[in-house]
């Protein structure tokens, strides 16, 4: 580096250290309290403003008063009474079969997806659920209930682990 080259960078950032010092310090400045000369001018224009608001909240305020009672808003239809009589249940003899107790499974198949590999393709079964999406190979379970047990090219058979049955979910 040269000299010349040197001598300029001490002497740019001198300059731009005494700039800093001087914008950090403050002066001594005389305060001069003068009354404010346009008190009059003030308070007028505060009268104008407040008669303003006066007149708007009075072109604001409504003219016609609610209907008593009002509506409920929260409320589709009015509230009666009904009596509607309940027959009695007959009772139960015998106890229905699971499959008749057991609401149908809310697991839908939404796709297949398949690598290669080298004993053939590996598939991945992507079972959508309530509220979740899975996506699972042979031998994992699909929620605590089903484990898959294949994966074909569009059909995923699932094993109920309780009951030992067998639900098959097809691509559509």
């Amino acid at each position: 580096m040269s000299l010349k080259r040197a001598a300029t960078l001490v002497l740019a950032g001198g300059v731009v250290l005494t700039w800093l010092a001087v914008a950090s310090t403050s002066g001594r400045r005389e305060i001069i309290a003068t009354p404010p000369e346009h008190v009059a001018a003030v308070d007028a224009r505060s009268q104008a403003l407040a008669s303003e608001i006066a007149r708007l909240r009075e072109r604001l305020r409504p003219s016609a008063t609610p209907r008593q009672p009002g509506r409920n808003l929260f409320q589709f239809t009015a509230m009666r009474p009904a009596i509607v009589p309940i027959a009695p249940k007959p009772a139960l003899t015998e106890l229905a079969p699971p499959s008749e107790i057991e609401p149908p499974t809310p697991l839908k198949l939404v796709g297949v997806a398949e690598n290669p590999g080298p004993d053939g393709p590996i598939r991945t079964a992507i079972v959508s659920g309530p509220g979740q999406l899975f996506m699972v190979k042979e031998g994992q379970n699909v929620t605590v209930r089903y484990r898959v047990a294949k994966i074909s090219a569009d059909v995923v058979e699932l094993t109920d682990v309780g009951a030992g049955t067998t639900l098959r979910l097809a691509l559509k």
